[in-house]
């Protein structure tokens, strides 16, 4: 068996992987133009899901998994993958902790003024400014799923009301109420943060647009940590500049980088991050838990596989 990476991977994964499985022949490359002189022979490969072409898959007649290192598949050639019936995993769940430690992050630093004294220490400048707290406030997640859960978990810490909006209306834990279909905007009302984790595909394109954003108190804080997509970015600067709503925390966009004449870049109630929510120095190795456990059952071992993405859905 050939398994190959297109991706960089941390060298003490790497002898680990060997070491366990002397049975197995990889191909630990740094990039997908390295690892192309091995895709006649794979059978597996692992990638972060935005490398992987329908011409890289040609040169793979014998490739049966796809491993994504991230949550997001809409960046692989999904009618190739579906024409050839290549089965696909994901890394869904490990990005819970580092997200909702940002989330809990990002709603303190909006609330403690974090950029207005970052700004006033560069000009020495002593000003005792307005506090917020969290503590009592209400939360509402777009995606009720790991991330989600582990958001609402944190949240509860600070004694925070959980609104939560998933697409069948079940419940999860830690969520004090759940809504769906037609009731997002009845959430979106009651929320002082808002916080999206949606994937990124064709039923959640432009979900957060100016009926949205106008169904939020003009005092909420919109934080997105899903998917750019998910975002009609120019109703999103209309409302910010309106001051339709407080302040928006922004992870992801739909062209990334983030375009240096992006109006998004001139206004002072937003918080840019560069798509880092999930950065984990734990990142790789809980990826490869994930990805042990799928290959015993791919070898033919007992057990069932875990996180496995229907491609005709995108998740």
């Amino acid at each position: 068996m050939n398994i190959i990476s297109s991706a960089k991977i941390n060298e003490a994964i790497q002898k680990q992987m060997m070491q366990k499985h002397p049975e197995i022949t990889f191909h630990f490359c740094e990039n997908i133009v390295e690892a192309e002189q091995f895709l006649p022979q794979v059978d597996v490969l692992l990638t972060y899901g935005t490398d992987v072409s329908e011409e890289h898959l040609q040169k793979a007649p014998n490739l049966k998994w796809i491993m994504v290192m991230s949550a997001g598949v809409e960046q692989l050639p999904i009618e190739e993958i579906l024409k050839r019936d290549i089965f696909v995993t994901n890394s869904r769940g490990i990005h819970a902790i580092p997200m909702a430690e940002y989330t809990i992050a990002m709603m303190l630093h909006v609330a403690r003024q974090t950029p207005k004294l970052m700004q006033n220490q560069s000009k020495r400048v002593w000003e005792r400014l307005r506090m917020e707290e969290i503590y009592g406030k209400t939360i509402g997640i777009v995606g009720t799923g790991a991330i989600g859960e582990e958001i609402a978990r944190l949240a509860k810490a600070f004694q925070m009301k959980t609104l939560g909006y998933n697409r069948t209306g079940r419940s999860v834990h830690h969520f004090d109420e759940i809504y769906h279909g037609e009731q997002l905007e009845i959430m979106l009302n009651q929320a002082d943060f808002i916080v999206s984790v949606l994937p990124g595909t064709k039923s959640t394109e432009n979900l957060f647009g100016e009926t949205q954003f106008k169904a939020m108190k003009d005092s909420a804080v919109f934080i997105n940590i899903g998917r750019g997509l998910s975002i009609n970015e120019h109703d999103l600067v209309k409302a910010l500049q309106t001051k339709t709503i407080q302040h928006a925390v922004l992870d992801v966009f739909k062209n990334e980088p983030l375009a240096k004449d992006s109006p998004f870049w001139e206004l002072d109630n937003v918080t840019i991050t560069p798509h880092l929510s999930g950065v984990s120095p734990a990142y790789q190795q809980r990826v490869f838990e994930i990805f042990e456990h799928n290959l015993q059952v791919f070898m033919g071992e007992t057990g069932q596989y875990i996180n496995k993405v229907n491609m005709r859905k995108g998740y």
